[in-house]
């Protein structure tokens, strides 16, 4: 009988044992990616100034992060095509669990968790069959995988939850690729990309596809204001000769949709890198570090456009903006500039 009060005494402790908040770890602002002059790869905390606040390894080169709404634990994604996705405490360092995606699939570097921090959603390519999925992990249960389901479409890349934290958005870049031949396109020619929403048990509400002009848009990345508005960022994969709009904004409880031309395939390059949104919907900002820009927009007209070399990792902080590059620097929505001996990779991942 003591043996087993002692034993509930402990399920008892352990499940009051408080979790480790965001300000245990020095209360980051923002999650990166980077790699170290010596080749090694790192997740790191930054504040909104751009000073770190903890760096922990990774094995390979990051993506993007999915941060706990929560805990100070971060999910840090291979680049894609990955098969690892690492769930770190980022007060120890420890390694919690290794998510690996079914056998036939890989992630895409994106995830998001659920409002409440049970679940976890993750992107990924069942790549023999050509569609994409989105992968359901129990956070409750040491990251056990429980669900999946289509995301919609084919090549699913980012992915967020809506305000009303009932509702997915996930970027169907169009793209079908199989690791057999590596990174490589397998059918630009008839590419549909597309942006879905669905609910959290996978059943699709609506999508949105562009028209003929813009098959070859892959839409990549996200930002989601909290009145609904998403802000999505394309990659062009035909001639740069065209000039089309890489930038879009939908509202699906409207329907209202508006592509901004100043972000244009010819100005960036036919690649954007980044995007981020204002809480209110009213400022965008967009990167390409190809073209090497940072543009900001409000409510659709360019109000600024920056030259910074390798620019990519971007996040929206009150009404501005903070920015990462590949060289190392970061500049504060404040407009202060810190720079570090890392090369930030793609994404600034808000907490």
């Amino acid at each position: 009988m003591a043996n087993r009060r002692s034993f509930l005494a402990g399920m008892l402790a352990a499940s009051l044992t408080p979790k480790t908040t965001w300000a245990d770890v020095g209360g980051p602002a923002f999650l990166s990616a980077g790699k170290r002059p010596d080749g090694t790869f790192l997740l790191c905390g930054l504040t909104a100034e751009g000073e770190i606040t903890f760096k922990l390894p990774l094995p390979a080169r990051g993506h993007a992060a999915a941060a706990h709404p929560e805990r100070a634990q971060a999910v840090a994604f291979a680049r894609r095509p990955g098969t690892f996705a690492i769930v770190i405490d980022c007060l120890t360092g420890t390694e919690e669990a290794r998510l690996t995606p079914p056998e036939g699939r890989h992630f895409y570097g994106h995830g998001t968790f659920s409002a409440d921090g049970t679940l976890l959603f993750t992107t990924e390519n069942d790549f023999d069959a050509a569609r994409g999925m989105v992968g359901v992990w129990d956070v409750t249960r040491g990251y056990r995988r429980v669900a999946e389901f289509p995301s919609g479409g084919v090549g699913p890349h980012d992915m967020k939850l809506m305000p009303d934290g009932a509702t997915l958005v996930v970027a169907n870049g169009g793209i079908e690729t199989h690791p057999e031949t590596g990174r490589a396109k397998l059918n630009i020619p008839t590419m549909r990309p597309n942006l879905s929403y669905l609910r959290l048990d996978g059943s699709l509400l609506s999508v949105l596809e562009l028209d003929a002009a813009h098959r070859k848009n892959s839409i990549r990345h996200l930002a989601v204001a909290k009145t609904g508005a998403v802000a999505f960022a394309m990659q062009w994969q035909g001639d740069l000769y065209e000039d089309l709009p890489l930038l879009g904004i939908h509202t699906a409880s409207t329907g209202a949709l508006e592509l901004i031309e100043d972000a244009s395939v010819r100005r960036m390059e036919g690649y954007l890198g980044s995007v981020a949104m204002t809480d209110d919907g009213a400022r965008v900002a967009t990167t390409s570090p190809r073209s090497g820009l940072l543009q900001v927009f409000e409510r659709g007209r360019m109000t600024d456009e920056v030259s910074k070399r390798d620019v990519c990792g971007v996040a929206a902080m009150g009404h501005g903006f903070v920015s990462t590059t590949g060289t190392g620097h970061v500049t504060s929505a404040r407009g202060t500039h810190t720079r570090h001996a890392l090369a930030w990779d793609n994404h600034l991942v808000s907490l």
